[in-house]
């Protein structure tokens, strides 16, 4: 909070006998005072104490009363400022107190005229500083209630992800990838901070739909027949539908991501058979987040390529498969990306059946 303590005052004239005069008015209404006599001196004192206010002259030789008025709104915004002059115009002061000025006194002028703008301008000071305290307390707030809300939406969206990933070999620890790798992506791609976070919760429900896909099909070891990779295929749409209809932005995006994560630049993916940018950005990215995870990392039917193998067959597919523009951006970021793959490692090496989509994803 705002302490209420006597205010310390810095006077400015470049006649000392005015200065000398007001402070001794202001020491005996309570006042700390320090006096100068030209602008440079004023800021060299701002720099080295604190003050609450400045009366300042406006006519100076040197810097002038306004153009102290302006460096110490910006350098010094929690200083009320009074300007003082000899000249009745009203131009003039209009056009200090647009700057910025808590008051404007035209010479000559009494105690009690001084001591009220004083008065006023302190207060004025005192109640600006306490709303702007208030502001950022509840911006503080809000910022605190909108991280506990995302943190518990990434237990949420973990948790039923997790869930639904038991089916397949798709661990918790790939499911976090996909969303960290996709979030470096975006940012770099310019996205909002906002859009960012949501992109790395969102991307984590990608392959949701396979929640609806038989057990006889995602388990399967070994290839899939073409009537089984079409029902595969399903658990794009299928996604979209449990993710669909919702008016909260994350599960837009996550029904976005889950819908077209596997359609290819070329137009040969799928469900739509989307080409380049009708395919939406989060999809794009969420591809290339998802094959690259799945060919570097081990899975239970074959163990992770190295990463220049991997990396020759995803470039293979630069302009068909993949944005070339984003896959240029994911190469660039690979640094990044090999380090989030080093903190979150696979922790879950659960002994069941693959599946064979994971094995299409650069195939097909």
């Amino acid at each position: 909070m705002i302490e209420e303590k006597a205010a310390n005052i810095l006077i400015v004239d470049d006649e000392p006998d005015i200065g000398q005069i007001i402070s001794s008015w202001l020491r005996m209404a309570g006042y700390g005072c320090v006096t100068t006599t030209t602008g440079e001196q004023a800021l060299e004192l701002l720099q080295s104490q604190s003050f609450q206010l400045v009366v300042s002259d406006i006519m100076m030789p040197g810097m002038s009363g306004i153009d102290l008025l302006t460096f110490i709104k910006d350098s010094f915004p929690e200083v009320a400022v009074i300007l003082v002059t000899a000249v009745d115009d009203r131009k003039t002061a209009i056009m200090t107190l647009e700057l910025g000025a808590y008051g404007y006194v035209i010479k000559p002028f009494d105690r009690n005229e001084i001591l009220i703008n004083v008065a006023n301008a302190l207060e004025r000071r005192r109640l600006t500083l306490l709303s702007r305290e208030y502001e950022q307390s509840l911006e503080s707030e809000v910022r605190e209630k909108t991280r506990e809300i995302k943190e518990r939406e990434e237990e949420i969206v973990l948790r039923l992800i997790s869930a639904s990933g038991f089916r397949d070999d798709e661990t918790g620890a790939h499911i976090r990838r996909i969303g960290l790798y996709a979030s470096v992506i975006a940012k770099d791609l310019g996205w909002n901070q906002e859009s960012v976070s949501d992109i790395r919760l969102a991307a984590a429900m990608h392959d949701v739909g396979k929640i609806g896909i038989p057990d006889s099909i995602l388990l399967k070891p070994g290839k899939l027949t073409p009537e089984e990779f079409e029902m595969m295929k399903k658990h794009t749409t299928i996604g979209g539908q449990l993710l669909g209809s919702s008016n909260i932005r994350l599960l837009h995006m996550a029904k976005e991501i889950a819908l077209s994560h596997h359609e290819k630049w070329d137009g040969s993916g799928y469900p739509d058979g989307l080409v380049g940018e009708a395919i939406p950005q989060s999809g794009r990215i969420v591809a290339l987040a998802d094959v690259y995870d799945a060919l570097v990392m081990d899975r239970v039917y074959r163990p992770a390529f190295p990463e220049p193998e991997a990396l020759a067959m995803m470039t293979s597919n630069r302009g068909t498969h993949f944005d070339p523009r984003i896959f240029d951006r994911f190469v660039a970021l690979l640094p990044e990306l090999r380090h989030i793959k080093q903190e979150v490692q696979d922790e879950d090496h659960r002994g069941v059946c693959s599946i064979a989509i994971a094995k299409s994803d650069v195939q097909n």
